[in-house]
């Protein structure tokens, strides 16, 4: 990796008080804090500024009526999507955003009497994935101690973990797909059919914010735009086959299926977001608790995760790297004695803190059940002949 071995252990300690910007830091800095989105707002697709968690600003709407206002005011296209909107962020989009909440804020127009019409409550539009689609999604294996082993005993998984402190390795990162499996809050999460150890996973995804390739970790954050969650949702179930032919995972058949990747709800951009590498994250399925960590148990850090993707292929503005799970998925048996897979019905809430909460229902895919074994003779007229 251009002439060098990645300082995994150095960079950790280098960065490991490097970012410590707290919610209240970025609003003093940026003014009032956002959030970024993507809505339906009366049957149209457009981007959204997400003010205190419950207000949304259609940006399109808003910016005409900011340069209608403000004559002298740089003309400014409003993004027609949000990798758009990432794209030319710091070409004046960060700075119209800004006007525009500046202005709400200090006429007062964010309250439900004086509010123009295209300021909204977040409950009474659509809210839907963040970015439709990244153009890909890089997803983080085992990168927490907890979730490092957590198929075995709770003394497995220990001695596990233990061995990862000592040696934490290179990271493993796999591809997930995106147009298809990327939904937003409230969508359904569809159960394949004949699959029947459907798991999950609520990770920190990173949103990379412009051409990245050949980025250190030490210079990761520059190019990091922001913050969103992802749900890695897996199937346990395995190769549909009698006898594998293949060593190791199938990650295709475990992670991309479609609906397997929840994401959302918004986009915490990076100025208004305190430290990542210390947030909580917590899911539930059907109100109990499965995963209740933080991010301080990541083995390699998002800074990490950065230099190594890029040190392989280009990112580019909207894709992702969502950063692994932490412990308590389905498959754990360190976590509790049993494991536990999804079922038609059940209801998953999942939450880090500063960004937001996904809500998912499980739901059976209404299609035919697919072919069990791939090996044996195919049922064609020709093989009949």
């Amino acid at each position: 990796m251009r002439g060098r071995v990645l300082g995994w252990a150095s960079a950790a300690v280098l960065l490991a008080g490097a970012v410590t910007l707290t919610a209240g830091q970025g609003a003093a800095q940026n003014g009032e804090p956002y959030k970024l989105g993507t809505f339906s707002i009366d049957g149209r697709t457009t981007v959204g500024v997400v003010l205190r968690d419950s207000i949304v600003v259609d940006l399109a709407a808003a910016n005409r009526d900011y340069e209608t206002k403000n004559g002298s005011a740089a003309k400014l296209t409003a993004p027609s999507d949000m990798k758009d909107l990432i794209t030319r962020y710091d070409s004046g989009v960060s700075q119209r955003i800004k006007q525009i909440v500046g202005g709400l804020v200090a006429a007062k127009q964010l309250d439900g009497t004086s509010r123009p019409a295209f300021v909204r409550n977040v409950s009474a539009v659509k809210t839907l994935a963040p970015i439709i689609y990244p153009g890909k999604s890089l997803n983080a294996a085992a990168n927490y101690y907890g979730h490092a082993g957590e198929t075995g005993t709770p003394e497995e998984q220990r001695k596990e973990a233990e061995a990862r402190r000592k040696d934490r390795g290179a990271p493993y990162l796999f591809l997930k797909a995106m147009e298809g499996a990327v939904i937003g809050d409230g969508d359904d999460i569809l159960m394949p059919r004949g699959r029947e150890r459907v798991d999950w996973e609520c990770e920190l995804a990173v949103v990379i914010g412009k051409k990245a390739k050949y980025v250190t970790a030490e210079q990761a954050k520059d190019y990091i735009f922001g913050y969103t969650i992802e749900l890695d949702m897996s199937d346990r179930g395995g190769r549909p086959e009698k006898e594998p032919r293949f060593g190791g995972s199938d990650w295709f058949i475990g992670k991309s299926h479609d609906t397997f990747a929840p994401m959302g709800p918004w986009i915490v951009p990076k100025e208004f977001y305190r430290d990542p590498m210390n947030v909580g994250q917590k899911l539930t399925v059907n109100g109990k608790v499965m995963q209740d960590s933080r991010s301080t148990d990541m083995i390699h850090n998002i800074y990490e995760l950065v230099e190594y993707s890029t040190s392989i292929l280009t990112m580019f503005p909207g894709d992702v790297i969502s950063s692994g799970s932490p412990a308590g998925t389905g498959m754990s048996r360190s976590v509790r004695p049993e494991q536990i897979w999804l079922k038609a019905g059940d209801k998953i809430v999942a939450s880090i803190e500063g960004i937001g909460t996904l809500n998912h229902s499980v739901k059976a895919d209404p299609g035919p059940a697919p072919k069990k074994i791939w090996t044996d003779p195919p049922k064609t007229e020709a093989a009949k002949k």
